[in-house]
C-alpha cells in the first residue's frame, strides 16, 4: 500500500478517536458522541488526502512557495 494512503487511514482512525473522546466529553452521552465523531473525522480525512497531495506537489518543486 502506497505510503501517503496508509498514512490517510491511521490518521483517520486516529482522528475518530479522538473526536468520539471529545464528543463524549462534552455531551456525556455515547449516543451523541458517536453521532458527532463519525460526521467531522470522515470529512477531515477526506480533506487531509488533498492537504497532503499539495505539499508532495509543493516538496517535489512543480508549485512556488505561497
Amino acid at each position: 500500500m502506497e505510503q501517503t494512503a496508509l498514512k490517510t487511514m491511521t490518521y483517520g482512525a486516529m482522528h475518530f478517536c479522538v473526536a468520539i473522546i471529545v464528543a463524549f466529553a462534552v455531551t456525556r452521552s455515547w449516543v451523541a458522541a458517536l453521532g458527532i465523531g463519525m460526521i467531522e473525522p470522515a470529512v477531515q480525512t477526506i480533506a487531509y488526502t488533498f492537504h497532503e497531495k499539495a505539499w508532495a506537489r509543493r516538496t517535489a518543486g512543480l508549485h512556488p512557495a505561497l
